[in-house]
């Protein structure tokens, strides 16, 4: 009779249970509200599910030693995981998301790229608040790329500078790209007046084939030479593009950015939720990350916004850019495009942005590689 009492203590021992803590539930509920605004929202449906399950996953309380949790060296999700520590993973994402960009919007209209450089001041603005916060240089580099709305951008750098941060930095980065449209909309109607919102740009030039073709090969030169830190992004980027557009490398781009950036997004998201563990991810500095990062994307919306007014300063009458594209300056693609367009056709129905909103957007993508690299190359 004993034995067996012992054998279910035993048991009892190793199960979630025995186990529980309010910190467990916690993270449990919040993964949950995740998976709410994914499946019933439809706020970035392909990130919030994964990283909601993730987080339930990484928060079922496990005694140690079981071999089975993401931080235990050796177990199934820990493998997995290295893709997200390695940096294995973001330029796998890049391949894809070049693979599935179009940029002839940029390059019909080449002065649009500076709206997408504008916008990373929320990257920089948000790593000197972390210093003054008392975070390292390193994690506020670290922190700061949150402002980018770059995902895989924030897994990538976060891995070389901060690793202990990854889990807070990647779940904040995904949770503000899916806020997109909460959060951009306002600081856009509040910046511009009417009659700004009103402003009709040219239509784009056609672009021919040769100039795609040529685009991705003179863009990674130019870039990677100016910051050789951010190969691996830039590299992956401008060659997913290339393959889109040579027109013989068709099967290669559509597994590029169709099984292959499906299956790395699936994992990604999975193993950052996985990652917030409660003993490691519910802590003040975690509340903190997550306010700079609101603060980040903040600072980046109102840069971008701001410069096409400044910009709007110096162009003639008939070619004025309509402000309401400056927000697109953030690499969350093309969803803070879409907002562009979205504010635009409820103060004029007639005035469609997208086409102009995604050469902004695209420059973010690049942009956010580019300030990656900086801080790479200066505190890594």
């Amino acid at each position: 009779m004993n034995d067996v009492i012992q054998s279910l203590q035993q048991f009892w021992s190793f199960t979630g249970f025995a186990n529980f803590t309010w910190q467990h539930l916690a993270m449990i509920c919040i993964g949950l509200v995740f998976v709410y605004l994914g499946i019933k929202k439809h706020w970035e449906p392909l990130l919030l599910v994964p990283i909601g399950f993730g987080m339930i996953i990484g928060n079922i309380p496990l005694p140690e030693g079981m071999q089975v949790s993401i931080y235990e060296e050796g177990s199934v999700l820990n493998i997995l995981y290295q893709g997200v520590r390695r940096g294995w993973y973001p330029p796998l994402i890049f391949l894809g998301i070049g693979a599935m960009t179009d940029f002839s919007a940029l390059i019909s209209q080449p002065r649009l790229v500076l709206i997408g450089a504008a916008a990373q001041m929320g990257i920089f603005g948000a790593y000197l608040l972390a210093l003054a916060l008392g975070f390292t240089p390193n994690e506020a580099g670290a922190i700061g790329i949150i402002g980018g709305a770059d995902g895989p951008t924030a897994i990538f750098l976060s891995g070389k500078l901060a690793p202990e941060l990854m889990g807070a930095i990647a779940v904040s980065a995904y949770s503000y790209m899916a806020l997109v449209p909460v959060i951009q909309k306002p600081i856009m109607l509040l910046m511009t007046t009417k009659k700004e919102r009103l402003i009709r740009m040219k239509k784009p030039r056609e672009v021919s084939q040769k100039e795609k073709i040529i685009f991705p090969i003179v863009g990674f030169i130019c870039t990677a030479f100016i910051v050789p830190s951010g190969l691996p992004l830039l590299g992956m980027l401008f060659f997913g593009n290339l393959l889109k557009e040579s027109g013989v490398t068709r099967r290669l781009a559509e597994t590029a950015r169709g099984p292959l950036i499906d299956v790395v997004t699936t994992l990604i998201g999975l193993t950052v939720g996985a990652s917030t563990q409660a003993d490691v991810f519910l802590n003040s500095r975690s509340v903190k990350i997550f306010l700079l990062g609101l603060v980040s994307f903040v600072i980046a919306t109102f840069c971008g916004v701001l410069f096409v007014k400044i910009m709007n300063l110096f162009c003639k009458e008939g070619n004025k850019i309509n402000p309401l594209i400056g927000n697109a300056g953030v690499s969350a693609v093309p969803d803070s495009a879409r907002v562009s367009e979205t504010v635009g056709l409820e103060a004029d129905p007639s005035n469609h942005l997208l086409m102009h909103a995604m050469a902004p957007n695209v420059a973010g993508v690049i942009g956010s590689a580019v300030a990656a690299g900086i801080l790479l190359g200066f505190l890594g």
